[in-house]
């Protein structure tokens, strides 16, 4: 069975749950757990995908076999999750989105549209915009397939999803994003007095009270003396405000959307076992909590919209240039779990 580096399945993973969570639950339930109500992906090798999901008689992992055998490209996972997709929809009698009613096969399986792309509700519905539509959302779907290659295998977010994380592992996990989040909230504000901006972030989208709240309740009152940022946030952060300071909206959306659509999806899982694991109640995961926004599926679709309308007014150098920065946050993102799992061991050791 291959494995694959733990950049790939942290880039997999996370471009699932962030953007297209609606397609891991039509797998869970043609795949089974018929009446799954939550599902997440969390983990693929060579022979399957892992998805943790959620139904009457509780949570657990559902690992579903890839259709056409093992594999051991990257390329080849992509395929594969077409593939999935494709034989769910024909299980419980929904129409495939058009980019995939045919069979994929050769280059085209392989080629830039992404296989969730549009978001599709499991009941047929959706978002009305598929990945391979010319629109600026679609076109940041693909590059969440691109290559986030590290060398070094990291199984921080891996441990912490399946529950085998510690409770300092997900204190500190908690003390990055607050670095992180200084400074894109700072960035954000920036949007405030451009209409075509201010849509991506409300007041209810604000995180940062949230999570001093938990870093208060995982470490005490001292927790600002106790954390710091690793080698890959501290960049991260420097590059969220380089990009501000020049002034550059559509790069600080860039990050923007990285984080935030990836909060509002995967991270619900991400809460849901820390809860169950650390028998936290509000206190711990309110950085979680984005009841004030209203129903997530209805604001990432608006998100979308909005995606499309600023794409709309720039040029294909520009719309380029954003989508390699979108390259540029997943890329951080990796390198910040490989610092994590570095300084783990170096704790251990």
């Amino acid at each position: 069975m291959s494995e694959f580096d733990a950049s790939v399945v942290a880039a997999v993973t996370g471009h699932m749950n962030g953007d297209h969570p609606e397609d891991n639950l039509l797998i869970a339930r043609a795949f089974g757990a018929p009446d799954a109500r939550e599902s997440t992906m969390v983990g693929l090798d060579g022979a399957a995908g892992v998805w943790r999901v959620v139904d009457p008689a509780g949570e657990r992992e559902l690992r579903v076999e890839w259709p056409g055998g093992p594999v051991s490209e990257r390329a080849d996972i992509r395929r594969e999750i077409v593939a999935l997709y494709r034989a769910s929809c024909e299980r419980l009698g929904v129409t495939p989105r058009e980019e995939h009613q045919a069979a994929p096969s050769g280059d085209a399986a392989h080629g830039a549209s992404h296989p969730h792309g549009g978001g599709g509700h499991p009941h047929g519905g959706g978002h009305p915009q598929a990945a391979d539509d010319g629109s600026f959302s679609g076109e940041l779907r693909r590059a969440t397939w691109g290559d986030h290659g590290a060398s070094e295998h990291a199984t921080f977010m891996e441990d912490v999803m399946h529950g085998r994380g510690t409770r300092d592992d997900y204190a500190a996990m908690v003390a990055q994003h607050y670095f992180m989040y200084l400074a894109l909230e700072e960035a954000a504000a920036g949007f405030a007095e451009d209409p075509a901006y201010a849509v991506f972030h409300p007041a209810a989208l604000i995180r940062l009270p949230a999570l001093e709240a938990d870093l208060e309740h995982l470490m005490g009152a001292d927790w600002r003396e106790r954390i710091a940022p690793v080698p890959a946030v501290a960049a991260y952060a420097d590059r969220i405000r380089a990009v501000a300071a020049e002034g550059w909206k559509a790069g600080v959306l860039a990050h923007h959307y990285t984080r935030y659509l990836g909060d509002l999806s995967g991270g619900q899982m991400i809460a849901r076992v820390m809860v169950q694991q650390h028998e936290f109640d509000a206190a711990g995961v309110a950085f979680y909590d984005f009841t004030e926004l209203g129903d997530l599926r209805e604001f990432k679709e608006r998100y979308r919209d909005a995606l499309d309308a600023v794409g709309a007014g720039l040029d294909s150098a520009e719309r380029q240039r954003v989508v390699d920065e979108v390259r540029e946050a997943y890329r951080f993102n990796t390198e910040t779990f490989i610092d994590l799992d570095k300084a783990r061991a170096a704790a251990a050791a």
